[in-house]
């Protein structure tokens, strides 16, 4: 096989032609690595490689799973490899090894998957670009000049440039869906409790983050949620487990036409691109035809006051991790170690008391409760995936000359004001991204979907989420869609035709 028919193939057909004795596993491995090796100088995927030990590995991995030989890359942020470095992207945390496989890596493992290494991440996820001054920006491959988003950067880009046909990806604030969006991938976010990622890390952003997988076929999503989905006992947040197989419901017909609601207007009063409009007017259209009931209606929810919530929280967990992170270090941080982002929300997180952040998530139950009353009369409900097709690399990473005033700014305000400061600073991010926050916040799941090509050649998907624990009902959707030519997908991205 060559690269280029390499490049083609999801993760569910290099296991059926491994377990059909076609190829070998370590025939897939030396695809896989020779495909990254071509792209990654221009790319930026891909930060920590484990070559050797994946090839060893591959000569004893189990035969007699769902995955036995595909090769996987995991996320830089909280899916560690035993005896690998994992550093989130860190300066500070160079160098730190992990002492064991995390559970969602050890579930990966068990399903077949052989881990290559690790995907490029901004520093603790924190964005939705990647572009940590550790590593350097990913790029995208639809165009280079362009990020694949974030926090799942490198991962996305490893996928839509054809190294992995799937990639470990998380999940904080539409940190899957949106890489998803910008690159053309297929990316589902979970309930809350779902995919556990463990072991002793059962709160992950109070249950706003969790972690999962990056594909390009729906099918593939599905059966490694037949997989990863398991229930940890010590984790704070749990999900029951589905009792079907959600791999067969991607190709079981509704029974019933579905209720669908849909907005393209953003929840916090930004812009919406007329890109991202026409993405989800032409969703509906496709949605009307196959005989579901659609109406443009959106849940009674203020959202600016919900991601103001939400980065209290982002403060409170900040601050949280650099008090652990001074322990470690044996001293207190400077402005040097962190950076801009994660360094103001530490500075604001040490004013917030436990009353605010205990108040901001109650704000995250009361959006639940009514979420869960809108999906009484609706399914599901559709809007852009992102209000915008990726930015161009660097545009949303200021400049040292800003970022120098902004961190002096930090130390004059007020707590309240520092809050205002940490919106201001995020609001060009949140502008590109305003729609993925609330799954994330309520515990929903939710999908990416892989509809548009921009006029200017970038891919711009749509989001559906449903209640909680309906991940069949959106892969049900998204296998039909798939199906269709509303799935834009890998169409015309150039690093895929031009692969050799």
């Amino acid at each position: 096989m060559d690269v280029k028919t390499y490049t083609t193939l999801d993760a569910t057909a290099i296991a059926e032609l491994i377990q059909r004795h076609e190829m070998q596993p370590s025939e897939f491995l030396q695809l896989a690595f020779r495909r990254l090796e071509a792209v990654n100088p221009s790319l930026n995927a891909v930060v920590q490689q484990r070559k050797d030990r994946v090839m060893a590995e591959a000569d004893t991995v189990a035969m007699d799973r769902l995955f036995s030989g595909v090769p996987l890359l995991l996320k830089n942020l909280t899916q560690s490899i035993a005896g690998e470095e994992l550093n989130a992207s860190s300066r500070l945390m160079q160098a730190t090894i992990s002492q064991q496989d995390a559970t969602i890596v050890s579930t990966f493992r068990e399903a077949g998957f052989l881990l290559m290494g690790h995907s490029n991440a901004p520093e603790f996820g924190l964005k939705n670009i990647t572009e940590p001054a550790l590593y350097g920006p990913a790029r995208n491959p639809w165009n280079t000049n362009h990020s694949p988003g974030g926090s799942s950067g490198g991962s996305a880009a490893a996928i839509a440039s054809g190294v992995v046909p799937a990639a470990g990806a998380s999940d904080g604030g539409g940190s899957i869906r949106i890489p998803a969006s910008f690159t053309g991938l297929f990316g589902l976010k979970p309930t809350r409790g779902r995919t556990p990622v463990g072991p002793g890390a059962g709160r992950q952003w109070q249950g706003a983050a969790i972690d999962f997988a990056l594909s390009k076929s729906v099918r593939d999503s599905a059966a490694i949620l037949d997989n990863l989905q398991v229930v940890q006992p010590e984790a704070a947040f749990q999900t029951p487990l589905f009792a079907g197989n959600y791999l067969k419901k991607v190709t079981e017909p509704f029974t019933k036409p579905l209720r669908i609601a849909f907005t393209t207007e953003s929840p916090v009063g930004t812009p919406v691109s007329g890109e991202a409009r026409e993405a989800v007017r032409k969703t509906v259209k496709w949605l009307a035809e196959q005989g579901h009931h659609v109406e443009e209606q959106a849940p009674d929810i203020d959202g600016v006051d919900l991601m103001r919530h939400y980065y209290m929280m982002n403060s409170g967990e900040i601050a949280a991790l650099g008090e652990n992170l001074a322990k470690t270090i044996g001293r207190p941080l400077t402005e040097n170690d962190l950076e801009l982002e994660t360094w103001l929300l530490n500075t604001a997180g040490q004013s917030v008391s436990a009353a605010d952040y205990s108040i901001s998530l109650g704000a995250w139950d009361q959006a639940a409760a009514r979420m869960a009353a809108f999906h009484e009369t609706y399914d599901l409900y559709l809007t852009p995936a992102s209000a915008f097709p990726a930015p161009e690399v660097g545009e949303l990473t200021y400049s040292q000359e800003r970022q120098a005033v902004l961190r002096e700014q930090m130390h004059q305000l007020d707590k309240h004001e520092q809050q205002d400061l940490i919106y201001d600073v995020f609001l060009p991010s949140l502008t590109y991204t305003p729609f993925s926050q609330l799954a994330n916040l309520t515990g929903q799941p939710a999908m990416s979907v892989p509809v548009h090509t921009t006029a200017s050649g970038l891919p711009l998907g749509v989001q559906f989420m449903t209640g909680k624990g309906q991940e069949d009902l959106l892969l049900k959707l998204a296998g039909d869609m798939e199906k269709t030519d509303v799935w834009a997908g890998m169409r015309g991205n150039p690093y895929m035709t031009q692969a050799d």
